[in-house]
C-alpha cells in the first residue's frame, strides 16, 4: 500500500492511496494534478472519498467521473455534493484496495464533515481527516460550534497514537507558530517546529503527521493541559471549568493570529 500527498492549488493535498496499479483519491478539489499523478505512476483510478462539501475538496469529481465512467465516489449524505455514487454516515464503512475504513462524523468545520479511519495489522493506521484536524491545528468553525469541533477532535484523539494523520492542507508552519504562542515552553513543540521548517525548506510535505505528535504539540488536542488552560484564560475564556470555553478561546485567538 502506498500513500502519497498530491499537491493542489496553493496548499491542498489530495491523498492518493494505491496498491499495485489500483488507486483511490481523497478530496480531489482539482482533477488535473490527480490525472497527472495517475499517468506518471501508471495507476488506474477506482474510487474517490470525500470528507466535506467545500469546492476545494469536491471540484474535480465531475471531470474524474467523466474520465472514469465506473468511478465509485463516496461521501457525506449532503445534497450540496454532486456526483456521489454512495452517500454515507457515521457507523458505516468503506472497503477499498483491501482496506476497511470506518466512517466517523466530525462536525465543526462543516456540519457534514466525515473522517475515514483504517487500522489493519499489515500497516500503520491511517486517518483521512480533511479539514477537521491539521498538523498543529484544526479547521475553522464555518458551520459548527466549538463544542461540536471539540467533541470531534476528542473522537480522533481516542484513535491509536501511531495513526498517520492525513490532513488536507499544508498549514503546518503557521499552525505550529501559533501553537508556540500558546505553549512557548513545550519542548516537543519546539523540536517539531524546527523539523517541519527543515522539511519545508526542502519543499517536502510535513504530512502525514502522527496522532501522537498532535497529542504532544497541537493546542486544540491539549485543551486539558494547564498551559493551554492558562493561555485560554489570558485570551478571555469565559470559564476554565468548561473545556468547550477553553477550546473556543484558543480557536478565536487563532482566527485573529
Amino acid at each position: 500500500m502506498t500513500l502519497t500527498p498530491v499537491p493542489a492549488f496553493n496548499d491542498n493535498y489530495i491523498w492518493c492511496l494505491s496498491r499495485g496499479d489500483r488507486a483511490w483519491v481523497v478530496d480531489p478539489g482539482d482533477a488535473t494534478p490527480v490525472m497527472e499523478h495517475l499517468k506518471r505512476e501508471g495507476l488506474a483510478l477506482e474510487g474517490v472519498l470525500i470528507t466535506h462539501h467545500h469546492p476545494d475538496h469536491t471540484g474535480g469529481i465531475s471531470t474524474l467521473s467523466a474520465e472514469h465512467p465506473d468511478l465509485v465516489v463516496v461521501g457525506p449524505d449532503n445534497p450540496r455534493i454532486n456526483g456521489l455514487t454512495r452517500r454515507i454516515n457515521e457507523g458505516e464503512s468503506v472497503e477499498l484496495l483491501g482496506c476497511h475504513f470506518d466512517v466517523l462524523a466530525t462536525p465543526g468545520h462543516t456540519l457534514d464533515h466525515l473522517c475515514y479511519f483504517s487500522d489493519t495489522e499489515q500497516q500503520r493506521p491511517i486517518l483521512f481527516c480533511g479539514d477537521t484536524l491539521f498538523a498543529g491545528g484544526c479547521g475553522r468553525l464555518f458551520e459548527g460550534t466549538a463544542t461540536q469541533m471539540l467533541n470531534s477532535l476528542q473522537k480522533l484523539a481516542a484513535l491509536p497514537p501511531r495513526t498517520q494523520v492525513c490532513a488536507a492542507h499544508e498549514y503546518t508552519l503557521s499552525n505550529l507558530a501559533f501553537a508556540l504562542a500558546v505553549e512557548p515552553d513545550n519542548p516537543e513543540l519546539q523540536q517539531r517546529l524546527a523539523h517541519c521548517q527543515q522539511l519545508r525548506e526542502q519543499n517536502t510535505p510535513t504530512l502525514p503527521s502522527s496522532l501522537q505528535e498532535e497529542l504532544n504539540s497541537n493546542p486544540f488536542m491539549r485543551t486539558r493541559e494547564p498551559s493551554v488552560v492558562e493561555a485560554a484564560q489570558r485570551q478571555g475564556a469565559e470559564t476554565t471549568e468548561d473545556e468547550s470555553a477553553i477550546f473556543a478561546a484558543i480557536r478565536s485567538w487563532k482566527d485573529r493570529f
